[in-house]
């Protein structure tokens, strides 16, 4: 009873405060708001992990009118989060919204813009979900603390070419019930220049995603020790 009181308090607290990826800084540069990135028109999140919105958010199947950044492969890329259009003294994603942070890349067939990101095209990077069950920290409050970044290595042997970049917060504060997890995701598109040859392990998105992963429906509230993200393994390159 007292873990679904937690999550129905959590949910009228936090219901309108959602947020979005709004930034992208490659090797500590600020590449300024909203540039090269999708951006969907509001800050809600998808909750169908079926939906074609969980590829790049709503509206995110197409580039058309957004830039591509040439970047060297191998580089550091930070992706900043808001819940508003600006930078505040503000929690960045809300201090309630605890949960994961996952990163994958999908090299495009031709340009990024023009990439709708269908298919096993996906190839998971980086994730980090809950680093101390004692004092329920997770890879959330670590962005938080990090004014709402964070960052991520592309490995350099992925091939030169164009790229979409996915960004990932799943917030689960109100996840013991399918529907409930919210996605929060940001794409950006890139060009890597230099690289490899390394041919990584790929993922759909949609199609990866059940609405019962433990990752996806879970009670973060009832004594929680581990946790395992949705999309399999991390690809280090």
């Amino acid at each position: 009873m007292k873990s679904h009181v937690l999550a129905l308090l959590a949910s009228a607290a936090l219901a309108n405060a959602h947020f979005t990826m709004q930034y992208i800084w490659t090797n500590g540069v600020d590449q300024g708001i909203n540039n090269y990135i999708r951006v969907p028109p509001n800050n809600n999140p998808v909750v169908d992990v079926t939906s074609k919105d969980i590829t790049c958010n709503v509206n995110g199947l197409s580039g058309t009118g957004v830039n591509t950044l040439s970047i060297p492969a191998g580089s550091e890329i930070t992706f900043e989060w808001h819940q508003h259009a600006q930078r505040t003294g503000e929690d960045a994603i809300s201090g309630g919204h605890k949960g994961a942070v996952q990163v994958y890349v999908a090299k495009a067939p031709s340009s990024a813009a023009s990439f709708d990101g269908q298919g096993a095209v996906w190839t998971k990077i980086y994730s980090s979900g809950l680093l101390n069950p004692s004092t329920s920290q997770w890879a959330t409050d670590v962005v938080n603390t990090n004014n709402g970044k964070h960052t991520v290595k592309l490995p350099a042997s992925l091939p030169a070419g164009e790229y979409l970049l996915r960004a990932e917060i799943i917030a689960l504060h109100v996840a013991s019930t399918y529907p409930g997890a919210q996605f929060y995701i940001g794409c950006a598109q890139v060009k890597l220049t230099g690289g490899g040859n390394a041919s990584p392990p790929k993922i759909a998105l949609p199609g990866a995603y059940k609405g019962s992963d433990p990752g996806i429906t879970v009670n973060i509230y009832n004594n929680l020790q581990s946790y395992t993200a949705p999309g399999g393994a991390v690809w280090s390159g």
